[in-house]
C-alpha cells in the first residue's frame, strides 16, 4: 500500500489497522506547509478507503511541538507536492477530520496552536500530554478564522470561546482539559500508549452506529463562514500587515504605541 500523502514532513507508519501520522518538520517547529495541510486530508482519506484494511488514524508531533498552525511564509519543502494556489476549503483538513467515518485521534505531545489546535479539536478524541500548551493566535496576525468562530463555542461555551479567541492568551494542558477544549490529559511518557488505547476503544464500537452518532454530534456546530474567511485572507490589509510584522519580528501597526505593559 502506498502511504505517500505528498508531504515529506508527514511520516506515516502502520500499527495493525491503525495509521500513525507524525508531524515532523523540526526546522520550522512543525509549522504546516500547504502540502502538509492537504496531506493530512489525504491521510484521512486513506483510513476511510474501503479498498484497504486501515481503520483509524492517530496524529502526533515530534519533540516538544504538536503543531503551531500554518507556515506564515507559505513555504514548501523541496519534495512537497503542490496544492491549488493558496489555502482553500478543499485543501484544509479540519472538516475532513471532523466528518471522518474512521476514528481520528490526536496525541498532542507539546505546543498546539492555530491550525494544530483545530486538528486536535476536530479529532474524535484528543489525548494530551501534561506538558502541552494551547493558543488561538489568529487575531494577532489579522486572520479572520471562521472555523474557530463556528466550532470553539460548542467545545468550551461562549464565555471561554470569547476569552480564548479575542485575547489569544496561552493556556496549559490542565486548563484546556478543565474547560473542555480537550478530553484526556495523561503523563507525557504515557502519551503514545494512551492514544493507542483511545483508538482501540473507538474501534470496538459498531462502525455504522458510530458514524451516525458522529453525524448527529457534528450537527451541534455552527456553519463555517468560509466566504468571509478566504476573502479576508486574499484581500484583507490587516492579514498582510499581520504576516509582515510576524516575519519582521515587530508589532503590527494596529497596536497603540502607548499601550500599557502588563
Amino acid at each position: 500500500m502506498d502511504l505517500n500523502v505528498g508531504a515529506e514532513c508527514l511520516k506515516l507508519e502502520r500499527e495493525g489497522p491503525i495509521l500513525w501520522c507524525t508531524i515532523d518538520r523540526p526546522h520550522a517547529r512543525n509549522a504546516f506547509t500547504p502540502a502538509m495541510y492537504f496531506g493530512l486530508k489525504r491521510a484521512v482519506r486513506l483510513v476511510n478507503d474501503k479498498n484497504n484494511d486501515l481503520r483509524a488514524l492517530i496524529i502526533t508531533g515530534t519533540n516538544d511541538v504538536f503543531a503551531p498552525g500554518g507556515d506564515l511564509g507559505g513555504r514548501y519543502e523541496p519534495s512537497d507536492e503542490k496544492v491549488p494556489e493558496g489555502l482553500t476549503y478543499e485543501s484544509l483538513p479540519f472538516v475532513a477530520i471532523r466528518e471522518s467515518v474512521a476514528p481520528v485521534v490526536s496525541a498532542v505531545n507539546g505546543i498546539c496552536q492555530a491550525g494544530g489546535l483545530l486538528v486536535a479539536m476536530m479529532s474524535d478524541v484528543a489525548v494530551v500530554s501534561e506538558r502541552a500548551t494551547f493558543r488561538v493566535p489568529e487575531l494577532l496576525r489579522g486572520i479572520v478564522d471562521a472555523t474557530y468562530a463556528a466550532v470553539l463555542p460548542a467545545h468550551v461555551g461562549m464565555a471561554q470561546a470569547r476569552d480564548l479567541l479575542l485575547t489569544a492568551r496561552p493556556i496549559d494542558a490542565a486548563e484546556a482539559h478543565r474547560i473542555g477544549l480537550v478530553s484526556r490529559i495523561v503523563p507525557h511518557e504515557n502519551l503514545r500508549a494512551e492514544a493507542l488505547k483511545a483508538t482501540v476503544e473507538l474501534l470496538k464500537a459498531a462502525p455504522e452506529a458510530r458514524a451516525h452518532v458522529k453525524r448527529m454530534l457534528n450537527q451541534q456546530y455552527a456553519p463555517i463562514d468560509f466566504e468571509t474567511m478566504f476573502a479576508s485572507l486574499a484581500y484583507g490589509t490587516e492579514v498582510r500587515e499581520g504576516m509582515k510584522s510576524f516575519m519582521e519580528k515587530r508589532q503590527p501597526n494596529w497596536i497603540p504605541d502607548d499601550l500599557p505593559e502588563v
